[in-house]
């Protein structure tokens, strides 16, 4: 049975992971969604870009290069809320209406630290298109798994050695823009402290879940069970 948070009202609660890449956010939502099922709670689980039909094909484009043409950043900024917009109405406001719990690998933060930052078009221009993007839909969690950008892209190489996976468009860049984009996920908590919450990725997996697992408690309490 779904709890209520808000004063009786049947709603939702919707959480996201955020971070460089190789700070384990896929890693991490699968044990919140372990843990959660555990606890009664089936979470709807989605990622992005994707999570619709028209958000992997948007996928397809910006992370595996399906169009084999160099994006510009206003391109690639347009194609990651295209697939954020489509995504807010499609699946997470409905889920958070029939009172669903949602984690989301990446939301409208990603936009902020890798376009807004890495590729330099600014916050200031990110975040109304942000706004259009998803309305009042806007994360009861954030949970900032913060990473340095080169232990990041040495995990990132590790394991797509381990699984024989080229590197995908983004994880190619360089280190320099990895190192912005962090700063703009830095930038983000500092400002929404509140929602952002910083949780060191460094550790072992297992102990980063402690940790998450402890903020969910601390924020949701006896919605947990």
């Amino acid at each position: 049975m779904t709890k209520s948070l808000h004063g009786g009202r049947k709603r939702g609660v919707f959480i996201t992971l955020e971070g460089p890449d190789g700070s384990g956010k896929s890693t991490q939502v699968s044990l919140l969604t372990e843990h959660l099922c555990a606890r009664g709670i089936e979470p709807v689980v989605t990622r992005e870009p994707g999570g619709t039909r028209t958000g992997e094909l948007i996928r397809e484009i910006l992370q595996h290069d399906r169009t084999e043409e160099p994006l510009a950043p206003e391109t690639e900024t347009f194609l990651f809320l295209a697939a954020r917009a489509q995504l807010v109405r499609a699946v997470i406001r409905p889920a958070l209406a029939e009172g669903r719990w949602v984690l989301c690998d990446r939301f409208m933060d990603s936009t902020v630290a890798y376009q807004g930052y890495g590729r330099g078009l600014g916050p200031d221009l990110i975040e109304p298109m942000n706004a259009l993007a998803v309305g009042e839909t806007v994360p009861d969690l954030t949970i900032l798994l913060d990473l340095d950008p080169a232990n990041g892209l040495e995990r990132i190489g590790h394991r797509n050695r381990v699984i024989g996976r080229q590197a995908d468009r983004l994880e190619r860049e360089t280190l320099a823009f990895h190192e912005r984009l962090r700063e703009g996920y830095l930038a983000l908590a500092a400002r929404f402290p509140e929602r952002i919450r910083l949780v060191d990725a460094r550790p072992e997996p297992r102990e980063v879940f402690l940790r998450i697992w402890s903020l969910l408690e601390e924020r949701f309490g006896n919605a947990l069970g």
